[in-house]
């Protein structure tokens, strides 16, 4: 027996990243524009640094609270006073090792083996393998691509619910697509939750990268006493933390102590030192978020003016999140799109066949960046694609 024929069913089911594979490839290249993962081009910035080596510096070391620091979690609930009017006590969050592992842990606490959860797509491939490792099964809704535009048909969403379905996936601004959920579509989506009596697990990390004006609307906007609702977030993109690994739930408080010992048994907690800084973010942090909202807005505008002019690319300007979703004309395999345009103009994009159904003829650009970097990775997808076309 081979090592691999070792190994449990479901670690050997889980693929490699799509978006990784092309990382990989390109890793070594010089004047590479790197727009494939989602991230931005501005390192953490100091005052969030500085809270955490002063922490570091004096000894905040140890073991800690397994939920969180409560210095971290009233700030928690500072923040989301402030961005989205909500009151909540410190019982409703739950500080964790990244937004990923915030999505694990929501799959862990819902589902069993055997049951399924339902997830728009495309969408970012990580949701698929968490529910997969749990052993549950993820049932794909495919949202609506029509004239540049992307939409949600509610009755496709309800057909797809079984027996075994124990929750939706929402991801709202969307990654990849950018599309933002209306207060309406909201609305429609937990009346369904409540008919069905399913949990919503709602992936709002991009909630403040909304380009009409304002944060997207939110499941908290509308949601009730007794809703069942648990909310993923994460502190890597409004405050340059991808590296950080640090992120959290929105959970009612009658369930906290399965989500402590759900920690309790993968890392034990977050740093404390590490916290520090989160708490930095949230308390001192909304200038820099305002600065990286503007920076997205700009790229944006840049990226999709400069592609959408070649005539040969179909998208509009997307609603929220940070990711341009591009199809090009006359291009059906997205992986070897994705390496000859690496070679080709030295662009990184995601292929969009790591999306799932409905992302295969596409590709996701990242434009948290320098808008003068956007302009140059414009410049360069504009000339592949008119060459390609030519």
């Amino acid at each position: 027996m081979s090592v691999l024929n070792s190994l449990s069913v479901r670690s050997l089911a889980a693929p490699e990243s799509g978006i990784v594979e092309v990382k990989k490839y390109a890793h070594a290249r010089e004047n590479l524009l790197p727009l494939w993962v989602g991230e931005g081009d501005l390192p953490t910035p100091d005052f969030i640094s500085k809270a955490a080596v002063d922490a570091l510096n004096a000894g905040e070391t140890f073991y800690t609270w397994q939920r969180g620091i409560p210095e971290l979690r009233d700030a928690l609930g500072r923040y989301y006073q402030r961005h989205f009017g909500a009151s909540m006590s410190p019982e409703h969050f739950y500080v964790t090792g990244s937004g990923m592992q915030a999505i694990v842990l929501a799959v862990q606490a819902l589902t069993s083996p055997g049951d399924e959860m339902i997830y728009l797509t495309p969408t970012w491939p990580n949701i698929v393998s968490a529910i997969g490792i749990a052993g549950a099964r993820a049932v794909p809704v495919g949202i609506d691509f029509t004239q540049g535009k992307w939409d949600i048909d509610l009755g496709k969403l309800e057909s797809a619910i079984t027996p075994k379905t124990k929750a939706l996936f929402i991801n709202t601004p969307s990654n990849p697509t950018g599309w933002t959920a209306t207060e309406n579509n909201l609305r429609d989506i937990l009346t369904l939750a409540r008919k069905h009596g399913l949990w919503i697990v709602a992936d709002e990390i991009y909630a403040l990268y909304h380009y009409a004006g304002g944060r997207a609307p939110s499941f908290l906007d509308i949601m009730e006493e007794g809703d069942r609702i648990i909310f993923a977030n994460s502190f890597s993109k409004n405050w340059s933390m991808t590296g950080w690994r640090v992120g959290w739930l929105v959970a009612p408080p009658e369930i906290g102590q399965v989500i402590e010992n759900l920690i309790q048994y993968s890392t034990s907690g977050v740093a404390q030192f590490m916290q520090r800084g989160a708490i930095a973010a949230l308390d001192h942090g909304d200038d820099f978020l305002a600065k990286n909202f503007a920076r997205a807005a700009q790229s944006r505008d840049i990226l999709c003016d400069a592609l959408i002019a070649t005539n040969r690319v179909e998208t509009l300007k997307p609603d929220g999140a940070l990711y341009a979703f591009l199809k090009i004309d006359g291009v059906t395999d997205t992986r070897a799109a994705a390496f000859d345009i690496v070679d080709k103009v030295g662009v990184g994009l995601a292929p969009g066949n790591a999306f799932g159904a409905g992302g295969e003829l596409f590709l996701r650009a990242c434009f948290l960046r320098d808008p003068a970097q956007i302009a140059d990775a414009a410049e360069r997808l504009s000339d592949y694609i008119l060459k390609k076309s030519a």
